[in-house]
């Protein structure tokens, strides 16, 4: 049985970003566990195997191998236990219809990664902060 854990699922194929990322988020000082998938296949696993892990936020990028991040967004979305989750996409795609399509399949919100490291450590930083302080996520099933 899952339960939700204050921790951060990363699903991210590029081993730079994913390096970037994790960083960041330590260098915002955001102590919270950080869970790393590496295609879309591993993400569904992570989520819905028999190990189930409830993150308080996932971190999904859209270019991935094995299943997409929009099919990926579409499963959390389409089954009760991960329905609540918070999904932001964190991607380098700055395609509208990436946009539309993820808002349309529930995203919580959607960040293009910025291109230079400081920039990149801010935006996570920000982001960090809002969905693992700020936010208040719902009680879980």
């Amino acid at each position: 049985m899952s339960t939700t854990q204050r921790c951060i699922l990363l699903v991210e194929d590029d081993p730079d970003h994913e390096l970037l990322t994790i960083r960041a988020l330590k260098k915002a000082n955001i102590a919270n566990d950080i869970h790393v998938a590496r295609d879309g296949s591993e993400a569904v696993e992570t989520l819905f195997g028999p190990d189930a892990l409830k993150p308080q936020v996932i971190l999904l990028d859209l270019k991935l191998p094995k299943l997409d991040g929009l099919e990926v967004l579409r499963r959390i979305r389409e089954t009760d236990s991960t329905r609540t989750l918070p999904v932001v996409v964190l991607t380098s795609s700055d395609e509208e219809r990436d946009v539309v399509r993820s808002y349309q399949l529930g995203v919580n919100s959607y960040i293009r990664k910025p291109v230079n490291f400081t920039d990149f450590a801010e935006a996570t930083r920000q982001l960090g902060m809002y969905w693992l302080v700020l936010n208040e996520c719902p009680p879980a099933n």
